[in-house]
């Protein structure tokens, strides 16, 4: 296992849950040295992801297994950012096209459908992939270098 895995955490797609994932993400994050902004976009956009796979890869299903991984990736060479923090979420539940992933138009009013915009405009990286039967889900946000010790 990689020495820069900060937590792994393996659990059912039950919404009680999200509650938890919450918690630890804000933690987490908090300890990795993200401004408390920060701490509040990353938990949120893994709130929304996680989210997402309930509702859409599982169909709301309650006994299906979700694993998040968080580690510490390095820096982007040429890019003014210090470390990234790393979120990989993988489901078992159908093949999801990249493509037709988007969230509603942002002039339509109406609750719902906003999850990826946030997811977007949170995270420096997302990146959808299948493999081994599974989807994943990649997120990565850098720090600011003034965040960094």
């Amino acid at each position: 296992m990689s020495q820069d895995l900060l937590l792994k955490v393996e659990l059912r797609s039950d919404p009680s849950m999200l509650c938890v994932v919450r918690g630890a993400m804000e933690r987490l994050t908090e300890t990795f040295g993200f401004s408390p902004a920060d701490c509040r976009s990353v938990t949120r956009a893994v709130d929304e992801a996680i989210t997402n796979i309930m509702r859409h890869s599982y169909q709301g299903q309650i006994d299906r297994p979700i694993e998040l991984r968080c580690r510490r990736v390095p820096k982007r060479s040429g890019k003014a950012s210090g470390d990234g923090f790393e979120v990989l979420l993988s489901d078992r539940g159908p093949a999801v096209d990249p493509k037709k992933l988007r969230g509603r138009r942002l002039d339509e009013i109406k609750p719902g459908g906003l999850g990826l915009h946030f997811i977007r405009q949170s995270m420096d990286v997302v990146e959808f992939t299948r493999g081994r039967g599974a989807n994943q889900l990649r997120l990565v946000k850098y720090l600011h270098p003034e965040q960094q010790d």
